[in-house]
């Protein structure tokens, strides 16, 4: 497995000498081309005591996997071996040629940007991992060209009121965004087309302004783009907000096509001298009239409108690691065996969609992944509400029917009767209980926001920790095998008990303002 050196300009390397010590433990021997980390800080000697053998950079491209940030040149594909494979960020869905040059060597091609928006990939999500140190650089670099505080101040010298930021989605990069501005104690407000990020807003110390029109849900876990009814009314809001603010960061991106403008060219004009505007996507065309990418640009009235494209590279340790990390995730699932051995799995989701090209095949794009429900579509009146032809038997797959239903909800009665009838005391009064507990708990998580799932099962595990006491009366058995077991209880109970309300505490620490900590 080799670690090449980044092209030009980039700081970032997608191996840190700790994720080198976790691929060597998965079975691969790691070469690492020399100098391949020192722009992220990471020396050859770091390297080599976490395992990995110091090569030159050719040698490290023609290892049997290579490891990448940025995409290949063609001159970079030429060094690869035939039927070697590449890790690294391709952007498949905006580089058509560079997946057909990888695909007549007959490489195979892993997409880090290409993983799925699903709960067991979370782990491996690079662009979120990107997203996040991007957001939160973002607001670095306008504190940097924002010539006063962002929290306000009263002084001898004189009152100093608190900078205005607005946020322009308020997805991973925006509500990093919105947390580091808010803990600079800057007025933080966020706009996003998903009504449900409003709480999110909220607990980090933003302020969410909605638009009051409705939008279509995204079913794969990344935005989707709007209607014009809400283009129209988030561009009202974007225009008083602009005459407002002193600093904008905008974050919009839809994958795979151009970034959609949010800030106008009026709208810059009516900002005020001094302000800044941080435009995310400007790689992507940028959310803002009269950015560049990669440029930092002053406008007649005095506006600073940052178009970097490589804001995470500005933090590369971090960068590198969380990279790396991600990279290491990957692979262990890629490795069953923990043998050095990479198989590649397509009835596995996330394998599939990360593979891009196989073998020479191209494979992209993957099957739609669907990570949310879809509204339920009403049934055809004209048909009487048959079944889609394309699910092939239609609902009767998902749901039981209306008499299916009935027998069972009769079969449980009875079921409930017999024990309630014929067992003998106490089992029927325990029987009754455990209904009781069962029918409460369902309705009661059922009626949960699944954001507060985890520290509902935290708390509901501290609570089941009750059994100690039970524990605790039984420790003084005569029997010595009665007193071990006991002790064994009231031990695991004590760890339930005290673990589930730590992990209470700090699943509900995540929602609470950082004034409030």
């Amino acid at each position: 497995m080799g670690i090449v050196v980044e092209s030009a300009g980039e700081t970032r390397v997608a191996a840190t000498p700790p994720t080198v010590a976790r691929l060597v433990k998965l079975g691969y021997c790691v070469a690492v081309a020399a100098g391949a980390g020192e722009a992220s800080r990471f020396f050859d000697g770091a390297y080599q005591d976490a395992g990995a053998a110091i090569v030159t950079d050719d040698e490290a491209w023609r290892s049997d996997i290579v490891l990448r940030v940025n995409p290949p040149t063609p001159e970079e594909i030429a060094k690869l071996k035939d039927g070697a494979v590449i890790a690294g960020l391709l952007s498949p869905a905006l580089r058509p040629d560079l997946l057909e040059a990888l695909a007549t060597r007959g490489i195979t091609a892993i997409a880090m940007d290409a993983v799925p928006r699903i709960s067991r990939a979370q782990s491996m999500d690079v662009l979120s991992s990107t997203a996040n140190i991007s957001g939160y650089r973002a607001v670095i670099e306008a504190a940097h060209e924002f010539g006063r505080f962002f929290t306000g101040q009263v002084t001898a010298a004189g009152k100093v009121p608190p900078a205005k930021v607005l946020v322009a989605g308020a997805g991973v990069a925006g509500l990093a965004a919105i947390g580091a501005a808010s803990s600079l104690g800057a007025i933080v407000r966020a706009t996003d087309p998903r009504p449900e990020v409003a709480d999110q807003v909220r607990s980090i110390g933003g302020e969410y302004l909605p638009v009051d029109v409705q939008v279509e849900q995204s079913t794969d876990g990344y935005a989707k783009a709007t209607s014009e009814a809400y283009d129209r009314r988030a561009a009202e809001i974007y225009s008083e907000q602009a005459a407002d603010v002193d600093v904008i960061i905008t974050t919009a991106l839809i994958p795979g096509r151009p970034a959609p403008r949010l800030i106008t060219a009026a709208d810059v004009a009516s900002m005020k001298p001094g302000s800044v505007i941080v435009d995310m996507a400007a790689a992507q065309g940028g959310n803002v009239e009269g950015s560049v990418a990669g440029e930092r640009i002053l406008t007649d009235n005095g506006v600073v409108i940052l178009g970097y494209t490589d804001l995470a590279g500005r933090l590369p340790a971090q960068a590198s690691q969380l990279y790396g990390t991600n990279l290491v995730n990957l692979l262990t699932l890629l490795t069953p065996g923990k043998d050095g051995h990479l198989v590649i799995d397509f009835d596995d989701i996330v394998q599939r969609s990360v593979t891009v090209v196989r073998d020479g095949q191209i494979t992209w794009p993957p099957p739609p992944v669907q990570v949310s429900a879809a509204p339920p579509k009403a049934a055809d009146a004209s048909t009487g509400g048959a079944p889609d032809p394309s699910t092939g038997s239609g609902s009767s797959k998902r749901t039981l029917s209306a008499g299916a239903k009935t027998g069972l909800i009769v079969l449980g009665i009875a079921a409930l009767f017999a024990i309630c009838a014929f067992a003998p005391a106490p089992l029927p009064q325990h029987f009754l209980v455990l209904t009781l507990a069962v029918i409460i708990g369902f309705y009661v998580i059922g009626h949960v926001a699944h954001a507060l799932h985890t520290p509902l099962m935290s708390v509901t595990n501290a609570i089941s920790g009750i059994i100690v006491v039970g524990a605790m009366v039984q420790i003084m058995a005569p029997s010595v095998l009665v007193q071990i077991l006991a002790a064994a209880a009231v031990l695991l109970a004590c760890i339930n008990v005290f673990g589930g309300f730590a992990v209470t505490r700090r699943m509900l620490a995540m929602f609470s303002k950082a004034g409030d900590r």
